[in-house]
């Protein structure tokens, strides 16, 4: 008689791994000596952090850098990609705001402002300052956090025009605040100070960053399965998703086939909310959980330039109504190589709710804002959708993901990443929890 596993499933029978992105692959790297099968929907592996090639132009989905603050995951990625492939780079990221260029991060200078402007952002800022207010992130609605934090000033000028009115398109007051944490640049008094008279901070965790001297971030994952093929009890299949999840009977169907396959542990990194739509049968609870979860999408649009871009930024905020995107970056300000000699790659963000956006209309507002000289150095816009690019922290997310994520590892399936955990994250986190979930699974398998 085969042993049981703690995860129910037979020795011999497969870790199914949904999605090749970072978390997916991840996990894979680390159950060697555990028969893996990954599947992904694409027809490469990478997720969200996969790069595509047109004409000579290289463009990823939307700007991913590599903010590797711990020595174990620089040493992964360097060891991957090796160091030299490598380039370091100082960020340049600014607010282009009202026709003004402001370096971002907007509440450390915010002498880009007109004067006026500037001591009313000033002013409001000490007396939320002289209030005491410690603006406890893990406490607080994000629209209280910013006003108690920063003033209402700074407030009204970008927080409030870029997070609710062009970034997620709901009230700040709905919006909790979990995710800031790690990722929110906190400037101390004296740097807001220093900020409004002339001194520009580069504060944040991204102020220093790494990217490939080549080939995009598609190259990290690509390097990742490399280190998996040809391995054994290793398999990928590509262009292939999972249909249902049957929990009675531990078995599921892929979209390659029509027949059931058992399982030995699933690890998903698969957006959550669609996990739990591929499960036959789901527990009341489970299903009121699910409702709770929402997402905005993003519209992304990759941009081919004949000629170089007249900026020198990394990427540029725009939380201004008269420009249809919230974000753009140029790909080949980090890296010339994702462009054909005298060329450019750029990309623009555009929130979900705001629909289709005529490629004019990107061209145009690219041109307003400099970082295109003119109409005519565009040589194609391909613009595409993500249905889940962000996960709304509202009120009701901690509570079902507290629901789910507990009932979904007692049936032993492990949902991780970004988007399986339903969280926000950095590239190094996704492979982090790509890493603890194989690591669970591989415990469970082996009686630990």
């Amino acid at each position: 008689m085969a042993v049981q596993s703690r995860n129910g499933g037979r020795p011999d029978e497969p870790v199914v791994v949904v999605g090749a992105g970072l978390a997916g692959l991840a996990a894979a790297m680390r159950l060697q000596g555990h028969p893996v099968l990954v599947v992904e929907r694409d027809d490469a592996v990478g997720g969200k952090a996969r790069s595509r090639e047109r004409d000579g132009y290289t463009f990823d989905l939307t700007g991913h850098w590599l903010h590797l603050r711990e020595p174990d995951l620089r040493d992964l990625v360097f060891g991957l990609l090796g160091e030299e492939s490598l380039n370091r780079l100082a960020r340049r990221a600014t607010v282009w705001l009202d026709g003004r260029v402001i370096t971002y991060p907007f509440q450390a200078n915010i002498n880009g402002l007109p004067l006026g402007a500037r001591v009313r952002c000033l002013g409001s800022y000490l007396a939320a300052r002289l209030r005491g207010g410690n603006g406890d992130p893990a406490q607080m609605r994000f629209e209280d956090f910013i006003v108690e934090r920063f003033g209402r000033g700074m407030a009204r000028h970008f927080f409030i025009p870029y997070y609710s009115k062009k970034f997620h398109g709901i009230a700040l007051d709905e919006l909790r605040t979990e995710w800031l944490k790690d990722y929110f640049p906190m400037p101390t008094t004296a740097q807001v100070i220093r900020g409004a008279f002339g001194r520009d901070h580069r504060i944040g965790y991204n102020s220093r960053f790494l990217y490939p001297e080549r080939g995009g971030i598609g190259v990290l994952p690509e390097a990742m399965l490399k280190a998996c093929a040809g391995r054994a009890g290793f398999e990928l299949r590509l262009e292939t998703s999972l249909e249902e999840i049957d929990l009675a009977g531990r078995r599921l169907r892929l979209s390659d086939s029509p027949r059931w396959r058992r399982w030995g542990a699933i690890i998903s990194t698969m957006p959550l909310a669609d996990l739990l739509d591929s499960v036959t049968v789901l527990p009341e609870e489970i299903r009121d959980a699910r409702r709770a979860l929402r997402s905005s999408a993003m519209r992304y649009a990759d941009v081919a330039l004949r000629a170089p871009s007249p900026i020198r930024e990394h990427w540029v905020y725009t939380p201004g109504p008269e420009i249809p995107f919230y974000r753009m970056g140029v790909y080949t300000n980090a890296a010339p190589l994702m462009a054909p000699p005298g060329g450019a790659s750029l990309w623009v963000e555009i929130a979900g709710q705001a629909g289709p956006v005529a490629d004019s209309e990107i061209i145009e507002a690219l041109v307003r804002i400099g970082a295109v000289a003119a109409p005519e150095d565009v040589l194609f816009v391909d613009q595409h959708k993500v249905e889940h690019a962000y996960v709304v922290f509202d009120d009701a997310r901690e509570k079902a993901i507290g629901t789910i994520l507990p009932w979904l590892a007692g049936q032993g399936i492990h949902s991780c990443g970004r988007y399986g955990r339903w969280g926000y994250g950095s590239m190094g986190d996704a492979i982090n929890d790509g890493f603890s979930a194989a690591a669970l699974v591989a415990g469970a398998a082996d009686g630990v």
